[in-house]
């Protein structure tokens, strides 16, 4: 897990700046401006969060410290990490982030006006950080913050990080309301993009060749015992698949489900693995497999390395043909998808709460 990522109201200008940040309901309508004392309404400020990754190979090591929260990586670990950097060349999480923010930056622009709202970019175990995203809003004087994670489907065990960085990044922004956004994986235009990339994958092979390709749908997998503490997590994954597979046209039999990416630990991880779904594919007359992951939102290495590295070496072992659906990146239909988080933030009654205990 190097690189992975995974709501609020208006409260008055003059209330003390929130005492945390947490998830809130939908809702529709429009936020009022908060005026600057000229008269010019003040920006509001977005920070797209996402895991961050190291830059190269040779930041690995740091990049791991911080993931592991300060204890030292071993060896090992740091070796296998940097054969995988050195064979994808370095992961473009970070800079595609930037993208979407200037996207979501744009979007917002032509909607609203310039000046109406300020987006920036934060990582939780890279630069650009999350703080020093806020100690920018800050400088812009944002009237309030909206924090969306890279990650549709919400946990407070598994982005507890991003609510605890956003608190601690808070203190930057005194007096100014500071939320976050909670799940969006219902929302219709995230859906309708990843279904979008999914239809274009298919249409990309003969007519006459479909019915010999196997669509995997795949999420990270995750340790036995956090699914134990919150099941309502993977459930919001399984409703993702679910609703990709209905917009998408996928006819039963022609899809399944699998994990991908297990982490370095000794723990039970979920299963099935992608990797142990294709060696039958072919016996079952597949001639082609379609990896589509349902959960992230950017190239970075657990898809540069573990689907377009490993299970293409896997999927080849089998006398698979491997495709993978390129990822949202800086599709148009996801940055709107990106649009209407912010609108539903902005609409919803606050509720800002201290964030969970580690």
């Amino acid at each position: 897990m190097a690189d992975r990522a995974a709501g609020g109201g208006p409260r008055g200008e003059a209330e003390a700046r929130t005492e945390g940040v947490s998830p809130a309901p939908p809702g529709t309508a429009q936020a009022p401006e908060i005026m600057e004392a000229g008269g010019a309404p003040r920006p509001t400020g977005v920070i797209l969060m996402t895991y961050g990754s190291a830059p190269t190979a040779a930041d690995v090591p740091g990049f791991l410290l911080s993931v592991r929260h300060g204890r030292p990586a071993p060896d090992d670990l740091i070796a296998e990490f940097v054969r995988r950097y050195e064979l994808i060349g370095f992961s473009p999480l970070v800079r595609i982030t930037q993208a979407q923010g200037q996207a979501l930056q744009e979007s917002l622009d032509r909607e609203h006006g310039r000046g109406a709202f300020r987006v920036e970019v934060g990582m939780l175990h890279s630069d650009p950080s999350i703080d020093a995203a806020a100690q920018r809003l800050a400088a812009a004087g944002v009237a309030r913050v909206v924090g969306i994670v890279l990650s549709p489907q919400w946990s407070p065990i598994i982005m507890g990080g991003y609510t605890r960085a956003l608190e601690q990044a808070s203190r930057h922004l005194p007096g100014v309301e500071v939320t976050l956004a909670g799940p969006w994986h219902r929302l219709d235009a995230f859906l309708d993009a990843l279904a979008e990339k999914v239809v274009e994958a298919l249409d990309r092979f003969p007519a006459d060749r479909l019915a010999e390709v196997a669509v995997i749908l795949t999420v990270h997998s995750l340790p036995r015992p956090v699914v134990d503490r919150e099941p309502e997590y993977l459930e919001q994954l399984r409703e993702t698949v679910h609703e990709v597979v209905r917009r998408a046209g996928l006819r039963e039999g022609q899809w399944q489900f699998a994990y991908q990416s297990a982490g370095h630990s000794p723990e039970e991880w979920l299963t099935p693995d992608l990797k142990d779904l294709l060696p039958g594919l072919r016996a079952a007359g597949r001639t082609a497999v379609l990896v589509v992951p349902v959960q992230f939102l950017a190239d970075h290495l657990e898809i540069l390395y573990d689907i377009d590295v490993a299970a293409r070496e896997e999927a080849e072992a089998a006398g698979l043909g491997f495709h993978r659906i390129e990822l949202m990146n800086t599709s148009p239909t996801f940055v709107r998808a990106l649009a209407a988080v912010v609108a539903r933030e902005l609409a919803a009654p606050s509720r800002p709460v201290v964030a969970e205990p580690v």
